[in-house]
């Protein structure tokens, strides 16, 4: 996928960065055409509407944590030996060939909010690509009590082609394969463990049904380190609180190698993995 014609809108977020997640030709790279925090009237329209969709009360509910899994899910299958193609380009939820996309197994629990992206892209007339970053990060991450502000590119393209099976983690891989597998989509150790964080606001429904709905920390409905403190915890000493469910690939990678390292850093330091998880 082409990206050389992008707009800059410096209100909008996104925790992955355009050279890794969505690639663009290095000798054309995108250009910015808005400045000084303005954005595009759209974007601005279509915020309200995420807001009024995403808040329960003063913090973000089941369909925020849906468009924040939604935008790793689209973007996230993407690596290095894709080239220019894939990436953040809507297949998540327009993806037909060879495959429908939404089908798969690892994208269960994601309809809800992929209707509900979809509607909003063609309501505003946007690229399906475009409303998946907006709401995962601009209208979801930043709604969470909490979430870090970035800027991001609007100017995606879609495409139906799905993404090639394989590039999401699987939650039962070792800490070694998940960090390859991060390795080959640009990230580094650092980046790994400050994307993770992501988890402090989400929670779990398919990855072991008997704890249906059980949250990653104590406190899902705030973008904190909580999360780190206690998956630490519970990977060193077994012990949690029972409203909480921990994922085994959380686990193996908070006491793994330079990614545990970095991810016990965080622990504490909202600001440090703020600061890192926005330049991820």
């Amino acid at each position: 996928m082409h990206l050389s014609h992008l707009t800059l809108v410096t209100c909008l977020l996104v925790p992955f960065t355009v050279a890794s997640i969505v690639p663009y030709a290095a000798e054309d790279p995108p250009v910015p055409t808005k400045r000084n925090g303005e954005c595009p009237a759209v974007w601005t329209q279509v915020k309200s509407d995420l807001n009024n969709l995403f808040m329960a009360g003063d913090q973000c509910n089941d369909l925020a944590r849906g468009a924040i899994r939604a935008v790793f899910h689209d973007c996230g299958s993407w690596d290095t030996s894709q080239g220019l193609s894939g990436g953040c380009d809507g297949s998540l939820i327009l993806g037909t060939t060879p495959d429908v996309e939404l089908s798969r197994a690892e994208n269960r629990g994601l309809q809800a909010i992929a209707g509900v992206l979809r509607g909003l892209a063609g309501k505003y007339s946007t690229s399906v690509a475009d409303m998946i970053v907006f709401a995962g990060i601009d209208a979801a991450v930043a709604l969470c009590p909490g979430g870090p502000h970035v800027p991001t590119f609007i100017g995606r393209n879609d495409s139906t082609t799905s993404a090639p099976e394989g590039g999401l983690p699987d939650v039962f891989d070792s800490a070694a394969n998940l960090a390859a597998l991060f390795a080959k989509k640009g990230f580094s150790a650092e980046d790994l463990a400050a994307l993770l964080g992501a988890h402090s606001t989400s929670t779990q429904k398919f990855v072991d049904p008997t704890q249906f709905n059980k949250s990653q920390d104590s406190t899902p409905g705030q973008w904190d380190v909580s999360y780190y403190k206690e998956t630490y915890n519970y990977a060193t000493t077994g012990s949690k609180s029972n409203a909480v469910f921990v994922l085994p690939s959380d686990s193996k990678l908070s006491t793994y190698n330079d990614v545990g390292k970095k991810f016990q850093s965080f622990i504490g330091n909202q600001g440090k993995w703020t600061s890192s998880f926005a330049s991820a």
